[in-house]
């Protein structure tokens, strides 16, 4: 039988028996994985374990964890979303039979990207916060639109029309908290993501972080060359742009630019984890999500 039908049979039995059944987990940390199947599979059987208290709408065609799961292939794959469709219902409409169509499943992601919080790690003693600037559009195709919700910003010292977000990470590389804003707003706008962790989290940031006045008393910050704590996060950048493409976006409706956010940083904080956190002989903990590119 052909694998990709197998492994559909499989996704449409969990699909009507996971309401009353409790299935188990597949190794996805401890396997490697060899097919894009095989990893989208365990991608789902993950986040389905996660989500498993959120229940499905009488009238909703797809479980929370599916969307979830959607989302966050997309956020991998990075590009448009007529590409990604194209290349989900291509190669892997099985695995996901009813699937809506294009234009309602972005509707799902912009209406549930709050699921994705569940996903998020917990706060630590120690937290790395930056910003990481996206482009929505060419400079030159700026004010072209009254619709237009990108502003021109500064983005690794050159000009830009786009957002920016904020990521705020424990010392393990993952997102505890985000937020995003055009990309001319300052980087003390962000301060909000860190006080509600002011009894339990030391926040290591740039001087752009500083405001005249109403800092965060867990606010901590760093000259250049002070904390090398603050180089994990200039990793965890690298890997947004080098595996999620996610420097560049081309969404045109704000809350379509949340949605892929809220998926991004929930992807990542899935893929870090997927082989454990391991440290090395040295100490010192690898991160790489190279290999789990589609």
């Amino acid at each position: 039988m052909n694998p990709i039908v197998l492994v559909g049979l499989i996704v449409m039995a969990i699909h009507f028996l996971q309401a009353g059944k409790k299935r188990a987990t597949l190794p996805g940390a401890e396997a490697s994985m060899t097919t894009t199947i095989e990893f989208i599979t365990t991608l789902f059987c993950q986040v389905d374990d996660q989500l498993a208290g959120l229940p499905k709408q009488p009238e909703a065609r797809l479980w929370p964890s599916e969307v979830v799961t959607l989302g966050l292939l997309h956020a991998l794959k990075g590009g448009g979303n007529r590409a990604f469709y194209r290349w989900l219902t291509r190669d892997y409409r099985p695995l996901f039979p009813q699937l809506p169509g294009r234009t309602r499943l972005f509707r799902l992601f912009r209406t549930h990207q709050d699921w994705t919080r569940v996903i998020l790690a917990a706060p630590t003693v120690l937290g790395v916060i930056d910003t990481y600037g996206i482009e929505l559009m060419h400079p030159m195709r700026e004010g072209r639109s009254p619709q237009q919700i990108g502003r021109q910003g500064l983005s690794n010292h050159r000009w830009m029309v786009g957002g920016t977000s904020c990521l705020l990470l424990n010392p393990y590389s993952l997102v505890v908290a985000w937020g995003c804003a055009a990309a001319n707003i300052a980087d003390n706008t962000f301060q909000g993501l860190m006080r509600p962790f002011e009894e339990c989290m030391i926040v290591l940031s740039e001087t752009g972080f500083h405001a005249a006045e109403g800092d965060p008393t867990n606010l901590k910050r760093c000259p250049r060359g002070e904390w090398e704590d603050r180089m994990l996060v200039e990793t965890v950048l690298a890997m947004l742009t080098l595996v999620c493409h996610c420097k560049k976006v081309m969404h045109r409706v704000w809350a379509s630019f949340q949605a892929r956010l809220a998926f991004t940083m929930a992807a990542f904080t899935v893929l870090v984890q997927w082989h454990g956190l391991q440290p090395n002989a040295l100490g010192f903990v690898p991160l790489s999500i190279a290999e789990l590119s589609l």
